[in-house]
């Protein structure tokens, strides 16, 4: 068990627990969810390869992703200038395109962002 710790509750957490009554159970919320997100994030993980990633890297470059730019993905590969040994960019935009929402966010959690 984990020390207790203060977070800022953004929109993103209020609304999550907004029908909790309690601290006990906002922080039972708060952990299932979490235990459920790093189960989609197993499950649903793609396989990269180190160019593949080091692309992901450039592209991801500017920091947080909002939803909408992560489903972007493929958009931003194949915008991109990147002039990396060994990177296949037709088949990470074929990749992308054909990773779920899920499987998107996984990359994106995978590479740090």
């Amino acid at each position: 068990m984990n020390k207790k710790t203060k977070i800022y509750f953004g929109p993103p957490l209020a609304i999550l627990t907004e029908n909790e009554k309690n601290t006990l159970e906002i922080s039972g919320k708060i952990n299932r969810t979490a235990e459920r997100y790093l189960e989609i994030m197993r499950r649903h993980s793609v396989e990269l390869t180190d160019p593949e990633r080091q692309c992901l890297l450039k592209v991801c470059e500017a920091g947080y992703l909002a939803s909408y730019e992560i489903v972007e993905l493929a958009d931003d590969v194949r915008d991109g200038k990147f002039a990396i040994d060994g990177l296949d960019t037709a088949a990470l935009i074929a990749k992308l395109k054909a990773a779920s929402f899920a499987g998107l966010v996984a990359i994106v959690e995978d590479l740090g962002y």
